[in-house]
C-alpha cells in the first residue's frame, strides 16, 4: 500500500477576501482540526509546498494573465502605506488583496509538487488542502473565487514534464469547472468528467462541449444515489476506455446537502463512494496515481467531514 501525501502551506491562509466571504481561511482550519481530532492526519505524509514558477503556471494561463494579477497585487502593496486601497474587485465575488497571488502561486505549487511526488513513486496519491481554489480560473480570466487553475496546471505538468500520454480530470464540485474546460477542451491527452448543478453559476454553455469533456448537468435537489447511478453509467465507462495514466480531482464539497452554496443533496458517504470509484479506476490504469485538489465546500462542518471521508479512501483507512 502506497503513502498518501498531504500538501498545505500557511500562505494559503493569508488570502482573505473579507469578513463574511464564504471562501475564507477558516475552511482550512476546519479541515486541519478534523484530521487532528480523528487521527486521520497521523496517517498522512506531510509534504513541502513550493511556489509555482512562471513556466509551470503558463502551461495553463497566458503570461499576460499572471502579469495582470501580479501588477494589481504590487499596486496594492505599494499604495497601502499611503492609505490606498487594500483590495481589488475582479468580479462581484472575487477579491484580490496583497497576499492573493502569493497564496495562489503556493496552491498551484502544491499541485505541481504533489504531481512530482506521485510520479516519482514517493507517494501513491495526494490531497492538497489549498486555497484559493482554481477550477473557475480560465486561461485569461480570474473568476468565481479562483485566480490560477491548480488542476489544469498540474495536468499539463504531468503531460509536458513527465511525458504522460493520457490524464483524466474528475470534478465533483457543485459548480461547473468552466475554467478547467476552457483550458483543457480539445486536448486529446485529457479526459475531463464532471457533474454539477444546472442551471447554476457559472451558467456555462453545456450544450456543445468538446469531445474530451463529459459534462453531467443535474437539476437542483438531485440526491446522492442519482449521482452514483450517473457515475456508474456515464463516467466509469469513459474513464475505463480512456485508460488514464494519472487522475486529477477537483474536489469540491459544496454539493453537500448542508452547504447553502448549492442545492444538491450529497453527503460525506457519497463523496467517499465517488472517491472509491475513482480510486478503483486509478488502480486499474494509473498505478493508483491520484492528485486531489480542494475546490469548494463552505459549510465548515460538512467540508471537514467530507474531506475526512475523501482522504480515508485515498489512504485506505476505511
Amino acid at each position: 500500500m502506497g503513502k498518501t501525501g498531504y500538501f498545505t502551506h500557511r500562505d494559503c491562509w493569508k488570502h482573505d477576501m473579507g469578513g463574511g466571504h464564504p471562501e475564507c481561511p477558516e475552511r482550512l482550519d476546519a479541515i486541519e482540526d478534523r484530521l487532528l481530532l480523528t487521527g486521520v492526519g497521523d496517517a498522512l505524509e506531510r509534504c513541502d509546498v513550493p511556489l509555482a514558477t512562471l513556466e509551470q503556471i503558463t502551461r495553463a494561463h497566458s503570461v499576460a494573465h499572471l502579469e495582470h494579477l501580479e501588477s494589481l497585487s504590487q499596486r496594492l502593496i505599494e499604495d497601502n502605506p499611503a492609505g490606498g486601497p487594500t483590495h481589488a474587485m475582479l468580479d462581484p465575488d472575487t477579491v484580490l488583496m496583497r497576499y492573493t497571488v502569493l497564496a495562489a502561486r503556493r496552491a498551484a505549487g502544491a499541485a505541481v509538487a504533489a504531481t512530482d511526488a506521485v510520479m516519482s513513486g514517493q507517494l501513491e496519491n495526494a490531497f492538497c488542502a489549498v486555497r484559493p481554489p482554481g477550477h473557475h480560473a480560465c486561461r485569461e480570466q480570474a473568476m468565481g473565487f479562483c485566480f490560477l487553475n491548480n488542476v489544469a496546471i498540474a495536468a499539463r505538468h504531468a503531460l509536458e514534464v513527465h511525458g504522460l500520454e493520457r490524464v483524466a480530470v474528475v470534478d465533483f464540485d457543485v459548480h461547473h469547472g468552466n475554467g478547467t474546460e476552457n483550458i483543457l477542451a480539445g486536448d486529446p491527452r485529457v479526459l475531463m468528467v464532471g457533474f454539477f448543478q444546472h442551471p447554476f453559476y457559472p451558467f456555462s454553455n453545456v450544450d456543445h462541449p468538446a469531445a474530451n469533456m463529459l459534462n453531467l448537468p443535474v437539476p437542483a435537489y438531485t440526491k446522492g444515489m442519482d449521482i452514483r447511478e450517473l457515475i456508474d453509467m456515464m463516467w466509469l465507462p469513459r474513464l475505463d476506455a480512456f485508460k488514464p495514466q494519472m487522475i486529477f480531482v477537483s474536489a469540491g464539497f459544496d454539493a453537500h446537502r448542508d452547504d447553502e452554496m448549492g442545492q444538491l443533496r450529497l453527503n460525506e458517504n457519497d463523496f467517499a463512494w465517488i472517491t472509491e470509484r475513482v480510486h478503483e479506476v486509478a488502480r486499474r490504469h494509473a498505478r493508483g496515481r491520484i492528485v486531489s485538489l480542494l475546490e469548494g465546500g463552505y459549510n465548515l462542518d460538512a467540508l471537514a467531514q467530507s474531506v475526512e471521508a475523501h482522504i480515508r479512501v485515498l489512504a485506505d483507512l476505511r
